[in-house]
Formats: structure tokens, C-alpha cells, sequence
């Protein structure tokens, strides 16, 4: 690895991270809805992309929502 760069992770250690099946990722990767580098048969992640692409796929809570406080009071 190259200075200040963190391993790249393979398919288990992402599945891992994620609290999925390896299945899932290999889903995932099909689908192209995740980042990944593939060498032949070879899949791989980088550490760093899949942290943003976590960030990307937050949705933040709406809570409390404007349709709840109405319900509330209503």
C-alpha cells in the first residue's frame, strides 16, 4: 500500500462492515451500487471509497417530523 493509503479490503471484511452476507456484496457489486476494483476474479474495496459511499447513502431522520407534531396536536 501506498503512504497515508489504507489496505484495500476484501469481499468478506466489507460484508463484515456492512453486517451483511458476502452474497449481499456480490449483489451489490452485480447491481454496480457499490465501489470495487476487480482483478480477474478478484474483488477488492477501498477502505476510503467505501466510507464515502457510506456518507452518500446516509438519510439522515426526520424526526421530529412536521406530519408527526401535527398528528400530536391535531
Amino acid at each position: 500500500a501506498s503512504r497515508g493509503r489504507r489496505p484495500l479490503m476484501s469481499i468478506a471484511e466489507v460484508a463484515e462492515l456492512l453486517g451483511v452476507s458476502v452474497r449481499h456484496v456480490r449483489r451489490l457489486v452485480q447491481e454496480r451500487r457499490i465501489p470495487f476494483f476487480k482483478w480477474g476474479h478478484l474483488l477488492r474495496f477501498d477502505p476510503d471509497e467505501i466510507e464515502t459511499w457510506l456518507q452518500r447513502s446516509h438519510v439522515p431522520a426526520s424526526w421530529p417530523s412536521d406530519d408527526l407534531r401535527r398528528r400530536a396536536t391535531g
